[in-house]
């Protein structure tokens, strides 16, 4: 059964401080488990993703919400 993923509020941070805030709490996670990214930057739908690309982690999901975006972010090896 997988586990659930957690949800990490960067909300009311601009760029850069939720990839940075997103790269620490990843590298503190084991290889494939899932993280909620919910984010109010507009420059995050443009900063995660690129971010995930380098970074070698998955994109999953990306979600339009009430005020900004939700990014489920798998952590890659």
């Amino acid at each position: 059964m997988a586990k659930r993923a957690s949800v990490y509020d960067l909300k009311g941070l601009n760029c850069p401080l939720p990839v940075l805030k997103a790269k620490k709490r990843l590298a503190a996670m084991q290889p494939g488990s899932q993280l909620w990214l919910e984010t109010t930057d507009p420059l995050a739908v443009i900063d995660i993703p690129a971010f995930c690309a380098d970074a070698g982690h998955h994109l999953v999901e990306t979600a339009a919400v009430t005020g900004g975006h939700r990014f489920l972010v798998e952590r890659g090896a």
